[in-house]
């Protein structure tokens, strides 16, 4: 007998696996060693579930290793991963027994250094900057002295501080603060709920609404103030209808806040600096326009009298106006009389021109000379009335002769059209006779009848016992059918 390896494939003595007892125990060895592991590589196919999971690769050169982020991790990224950004993954190697595959579950996620986070701050800045939302054409002028300051910062730090005290200093105005976290995972949503809480505040509801804002926080490194370059806080700043003032970090230090704001402020104290002028100052210029406007006046009404007098030197006296009219209007009254003599010498003379015109043309004048045109016009009217006479007479005579010789020809036509009537109906009644049935029936044939009187037009209509009726030339015949 030969001898039996019992770790051949072929040996009877080889353990069976079910399909999940397999993926179980592959699980178990990959997680037992593989607990805890540190990747770095490039982000490939990012991928965000409804769910809130997020579904990425990590790959190299060479290979690639499927990974996911559980909802709650997620929410905890102080960055958004993002296709080719490289990242250094924390966490345990584990399978996915439903696709035969083995996953990265990451419990933490960071950029690959510094460099990491520059190249993703551009490239985001670029996405934001096609959307419009760092055009200057969007951007709102800031109210030259506004009455409700909002600001957006810790109340524990030292920003708030410096903020009231330069308010303090230059023009005291009322602040409502925000209180948020100005570093940390929840930094980004807690600043983009204020500046849509203080946007949302009704214009006269109980807490007044502000008429600027300022978002500020101390500098630090970029990691620091990451969460002010998030998407959503941008869109937010843009969208803002109450005028926003950035100050984050120090001079040198920059965020997509800084540009989507409507001002930039190089430190929180520059913030308040900007939002207020310095009230000393405005006290000053406002004494200095009140003298201005004082000797303004007062140089204007010194104008206005000098001018009044001068008028008033100018001006001509009552006497000597109404003086010049009195005189016209005694000229006028001396010659009234003389004028209305010679005014009605010539309504004299026009009165008897005027006579001797109508005389000329008198009544009786003109209707001698119409009784003579209508005497003429008479006699013409009888000669023309004796002419169309005349020829009436003879036009009827026409009419007369020209009436007979038609009733002539009338009578002969009539006489052709009833020879040919007759002659048609004729020869018709011939056509009758020769077509209807009564010549056949003198020629020998009968017709057979039933007894509704009507003809019988075959053999097989005939029915035995029925009586039928025989039409001949000289009379009918009753029978019954066979």
């Amino acid at each position: 007998m030969d001898p039996i390896d019992l770790h051949s494939p072929d040996s009877p003595n080889l353990p069976e696996w079910s399909v999940s007892e397999l993926s179980g125990a592959l699980k178990r060895t990959l997680e037992d060693q593989f607990s805890h592991v540190r990747v770095r590589g490039e982000l490939g196919k990012v991928t965000v579930h409804s769910s809130g999971h997020v579904y990425l690769d990590i790959k190299d050169e060479k290979s690639t290793l499927s990974s996911v982020i559980w909802r709650g991790q997620a929410a905890r990224l102080r960055f958004k991963p993002e296709m080719g950004l490289e990242v250094i993954a924390t966490g345990k190697i584990t399978t996915f027994a439903g696709q035969s595959r083995y996953q990265l579950i990451i419990e933490a996620l960071e950029p690959a250094g510094e460099g990491a986070l520059l190249a993703q701050l551009e490239a985001r800045k670029r996405r934001l900057a096609a959307q419009g939302l760092f055009d200057e054409a969007r951007k709102q002028l800031l109210p030259f002295l506004p009455e409700v300051i909002g600001v957006i910062t810790s109340p524990t730090g030292a920003v708030i501080r410096d903020i009231l005290h330069r308010l303090s200093d230059r023009f005291p105005r009322r602040v409502l603060l925000w209180p948020v976290r100005v570093q940390g995972e929840t930094c980004a949503a807690e600043v983009t709920a204020a500046i849509e809480g203080f946007n949302a505040l009704p214009l006269a509801g109980p807490l007044p609404r502000p008429d600027v804002l300022i978002v500020a926080r101390g500098g630090g490194s970029i990691e620091d103030l990451w969460g002010f370059n998030d998407e959503r806080l941008v869109e937010a700043a843009a969208a803002s209808l109450i005028p926003l003032v950035s100050a984050v970090g120090h001079e040198t230090d920059w965020t997509l806040i800084d540009l989507a704001a409507d001002q930039r402020a190089p430190t929180p104290t520059g913030a308040a600096e900007m939002v207020v002028p310095v009230r000393a100052d405005l006290l000053l210029r406002l004494r200095d326009l009140g003298h201005r406007l004082q000797g303004s006046a007062l140089r204007l009404v010194t104008r206005r009298r000098g001018d009044f007098q001068a008028l008033q030197r100018a001006m001509p006296q009552a006497a000597d106006i109404v003086g010049g009219a009195r005189q016209r209007l005694d000229l006028a009254s001396s010659r009234l009389g003389s004028g209305l003599s010679r005014l009605a010498q010539r309504q004299r003379q026009r009165f008897n021109q005027v006579q001797q015109r109508l005389q000329r043309h008198a009544p009786t004048a003109r209707l001698g000379t119409a009784r003579a045109r209508l005497d003429g016009l008479g006699q013409r009217l009888k000669a023309a009335q004796a002419a169309a006479l005349r020829s009436e007479a003879r036009a009827i005579q026409d009419r007369r002769q020209r009436i007979a010789a038609l009733m002539s020809r009338q009578d002969q036509a009539i006489t052709v059209l009833l020879k040919r009537r007759k002659e048609r109906l004729d020869h018709l009644s011939q056509l009758l006779v020769g077509f209807s049935y009564q010549g056949v029936l003198a020629r020998g044939f009968a017709l057979v009848l039933d007894t509704d009187g009507q003809p019988v037009k075959s053999a097989q209509s005939v029915i035995g016992d029925t009586p039928y009726r025989l039409r001949f030339a000289d009379g009918d015949a009753r029978v019954k059918g066979l």
